[in-house]
Formats: C-alpha cells, structure tokens, sequence
C-alpha cells in the first residue's frame, strides 16, 4: 500500500497543472452509477477472507476515494462550483462501497474515526494538503485538480481490475471506473467551457 501510495504521488507530481484543455463536447453522465448493487454478485453469507494484497488495495481505495471526497469537498467551499459538490457526493458513495467491502472481507479501515482531510497514510496526507493548496489558486486550477485525480483514479483502479479474481470486489472495482470515467468527462467539459454557466454554480447534468 505504501509503495503504491508513493506512485501516485509520483504521477502526480509530473503531470502539469498548467493549461486547461480544450475538448469538444460532451454529454454528461449521471455521476453515480450504483456500485453498492455491485455486492449482490455474491451473496452475503459466502465465507471470504482477505489475502495481504486484497487487504491492501482495499485499505488504498477506501483512503484514495475518501481523498477526492475531501478534495472536492473543499474545493466546492472554496469556489461554489456545483460540479464538485456533485461528484463528492457520488465519491462518498465509492468509499462507502470500499468500507463495506473491508467488513466482508475482515479487513482494518484506515478511514475510521477520520475526519474531512484527515487520513491514516502520511503519503496521502500530503497529497491531499497539496492537492487542496493546488486548486485554491484559482477555479481554473481547482477544475485541473479535479481531472488528474480522476485520471489517477482510473490508473489504479484498472491496475486493481487486472489483479483482482474477486467476483463482488472486481464488480465493484468496475462501477468505480464508470463513476470515475463520468466524472473526468465532466471536469473536462467545465475546463473546455462547454457547459456555459456551470463552473459558477449551476448542476451539470
């Protein structure tokens, strides 16, 4: 987890944050798309234990979801964009997901009794620290934030899909890359302008 951790915060580091992108546009998605359904794959009763690399993906993705939350979180009290206090909502639903899956599984949650901003990994401390100083620059910049996370959120999860032979994990898994796919689509769509008035507060759609 901590090596993983220590990739992130690398990639991070050397994708700019300069020049926002101009894309054509988009139809926007809903944000969420349901990954808690995804846990019906297997029933409830069916005896699972984790193995330490399971463990440790979910303890990562139950912090790095909790990560966007926050970010987005103080992002939308910073600049009132009604995008990211929509898709905080949706992220708050994915690390829920994950927090389910740590209980099947029997797995620690690194998220408990943490508050907004608050994480077990130092690593991802500081990435959120940095991560909420990058966006208050300006609302641009907050919109840039919100596209890399994206964007790393879908690498580890896609590197997790490969790996992963749990039926209700890999469901899961799964509908977070849709969510994450629908919600850099919308951060790219604010960046190239093409939803008018909605960066200032209006719900996208």
């Amino acid at each position: 987890m901590k090596l993983r951790s220590k990739k992130v915060i690398s990639a991070l580091a050397v994708m700019s944050l300069a020049g926002a992108l101009a894309l054509p546009s988009v139809a926007l998605a809903r944000y969420d798309t349901a990954p808690r359904a995804a846990l019906a794959t297997v029933p409830a009763t069916t005896p699972v234990v984790a193995d330490a690399q399971l463990a440790a993906d979910l303890s990562f993705m139950r912090e790095e979801e909790k990560l966007a939350h926050d970010v987005y979180t103080a992002l939308y009290e910073k600049w009132g964009a009604r995008v990211f206090t929509n898709i905080a909502a949706s992220e708050q639903r994915h690390t829920d997901t994950i927090a389910l899956l740590l209980e099947r599984y029997g797995v620690d949650d690194p998220s408990e009794g943490k508050g907004i901003g608050e994480f077990s990994d130092p690593e991802l401390q500081k990435l959120h620290d940095d991560l909420v100083a990058r966006g208050s620059v300006s609302l641009t910049e907050a919109l840039k934030v919100g596209k890399l996370i994206e964007e790393v959120d879908i690498a580890d999860l896609d590197e997790r899909i490969a790996r992963t032979t749990q039926a209700d994990v890999l469901a899961v898994y799964k509908n977070l890359r849709a969510g994450s796919v629908n919600h850099l689509r919308a951060f790219n769509a604010q960046l190239s302008g093409t939803t008018g008035g909605a960066a200032r507060g209006r719900r996208v759609r």
